[in-house]
């Protein structure tokens, strides 16, 4: 995919994609950090959430993609990597991180003992974009020590070893969806360092295009068909019929490439979607919304040119 085509494609400001450039000139890469970069296989639709986020991140800030699942946070984040050339730390955060995880600790090596960094520290030292995910399952406790990161003083001091200063280039993407069991409330202090983006819900129109993006011989019809299944499935979350296991963006793209590959459309949409309802009752609920819209037994030739 070349983002810089499909963003110009969606209309995302000129002057901000030139600074951009300007940025990635101003910051090149080393080769250890080269190979990080990442190459995007969707777009994120949505100009105003991608120039608000951009904007942030070229103005020195830390942003925090804030929303409910299945609005694009990671592939935004993605996104955004790959369009300012930056190299990607992913880190997992859940209820058992701790500042080790995180910064570093102490190992053997050689029969000597040095410092084994941590992603944070690599990420500060190379320049990179560090992807907090799920950052509000962690501790409290733990994510205190990202405090002098992530404001004005941009360092991180590791106890016993050095005091690391972050490149001008590193930024950090917080993501968080709200709600969820294991979630828990973000302190004051931490996301006071972050600018605050809340994804929406993506629209009819833009998931056609994702879906006709991804899989340019899918017949109009079934495009329209599985945008209105998608639609479907959130009314009912949020009504509260069923939860949001089925509401998986992620599965209605597998089911399309099983389909391709050969998979009759009914097994591909269980495999993708109906299965990761494991209540019976709301598993039932689930299928009655995908064959509502949906055949049981279209093959490959039905649903794509």
């Amino acid at each position: 995919m070349d983002i810089w085509k499909e963003l110009q494609d969606e209309g995302v400001d000129a002057g901000l994609l030139e600074e951009i450039r300007r940025f990635r000139a101003a910051h090149p890469l080393t080769e250890e950090a080269a190979a990080r970069v990442p190459a995007p296989r969707y777009l994120y639709y949505g100009r105003e959430i991608w120039e608000s986020a951009a904007a942030a991140l070229l103005c020195g800030q830390h942003v925090l993609l804030a929303g409910p699942k299945a609005t694009g946070k990671n592939v935004l984040a993605e996104n955004l990597a790959s369009v300012f050339g930056r190299p990607v730390w992913d880190v997992s955060m859940y209820v058992n991180v701790d500042a080790a995880a995180l910064i570093g600790a102490d190992t053997l090596k050689d029969g000597q003992v040095v410092f084994r960094e941590g992603p944070i520290c690599s990420c500060a030292r190379q320049g990179g974009f560090g992807v907090l995910d799920e950052v509000n399952m962690a501790k409290n406790e733990a994510l205190a020590v990202l405090h002098a990161t992530l404001d004005h003083r941009r360092v991180i001091d590791v106890p016993g070893y050095q005091r690391i200063e972050l490149d001008d280039a590193t930024r950090f993407i917080g993501t968080m969806n709200y709600g969820y069991a294991g979630t828990r409330e973000l302190n004051e202090a931490l996301v006071s360092r972050f600018v605050v983006v809340d994804m929406p819900v993506i629209s009819d129109e833009n998931l056609q295009k994702l879906l006709r993006r991804s899989f340019p011989t899918l017949k109009q019809e079934w495009a329209v068909q599985l945008t209105q299944l998608f639609r479907d499935l959130r009314q009912k979350c949020d009504s509260g019929e069923i939860s949001t296991k089925a509401l998986d963006l992620r599965g209605l793209l597998s089911a399309l490439h099983l389909v391709e590959r050969g998979i009759p459309s009914g097994r591909a949409l269980e495999m993708g979607i109906i299965n990761k309802a494991f209540e019976p009752f709301e598993r039932q609920l689930v299928a009655d919304a995908v064959w509502a819209r949906l055949p049981r037994d279209a093959g490959r030739d039905a649903l794509f040119d």
